[in-house]
């Protein structure tokens, strides 16, 4: 595997990848938008209905504006550092409330959040060696898709309704499997940033 197929080179962007106001990058603007209203959701009102109708909005605009990217050709390097950014952030954010009314533990909201912190310290890092930021990886993205999944069902298991004897197993599993993968993604971008560490001079890139 080459090193573009990993980590992108910081060198200017095609011209069509330096817009801003294109409609997949308003779509994430919106979903962005969405996070304090969501977090505000959990721990104000206790409003957890509207809060994951939130969430799935933001889950649907966060598949049409790749869709649209797409069919529009309207890719961005704005887009691509804020899509996941913003996955990242409705993480945290349901990480915090669900530790805040005690759904999961503090300790596995401070592995999760300490995974973010440790690849985001990286970056400046990769920078200063011209390189961009890590490119999303499918398998991070199956994890974002999972805890995703997980936060709503652990919501509804943690409530009185007759969903939540199902809710709550699901939900648990999805959560396992969506820490694993995310640890496991995590550990994948660690390679990545030793083995860009390791190479010396401007040569070509060579095999991982």
């Amino acid at each position: 595997m080459t090193r573009e197929s990993s980590l992108s080179r910081g060198v200017p962007p095609p011209a069509e990848t330096t817009r801003i106001l294109t409609v997949p990058n308003l779509l994430s603007l919106l979903r962005l938008a969405g996070v304090p209203l969501f977090l505000w959701l959990l721990l104000g009102p206790r409003a957890d209905g509207w809060a994951l109708v939130v969430l799935m909005v933001g889950g649907f605009t966060d598949w049409l504006d790749g869709k649209l990217a797409r069919l529009l050709n309207q890719y961005s390097a704005l887009g691509a550092m804020l899509d996941p950014a913003v996955d990242r952030l409705y993480i945290l954010a349901a990480l915090v409330a669900l530790g805040v009314r005690d759904v999961v533990p503090w300790w596995a909201v401070a592995v999760l959040v300490a995974r973010d912190l440790l690849l985001a310290a990286c970056l400046p890092v990769l920078r200063a060696r011209g390189y961009g930021p890590f490119r999303v990886l499918y398998l991070g993205k199956s994890a974002t898709f999972l805890l995703l999944y997980a936060f709503p069902l652990l919501l509804v298991g943690a409530g009185t309704s007759p969903l939540a004897a199902v809710a709550r197993p699901l939900g648990y599993a999805f959560a396992v499997w969506g820490t694993g993968l995310y640890l496991y993604s995590g550990l994948v971008y660690l390679a990545q940033f030793v083995l860009a560490l390791r190479r010396r001079g401007d040569g070509p890139p060579t095999g991982r």
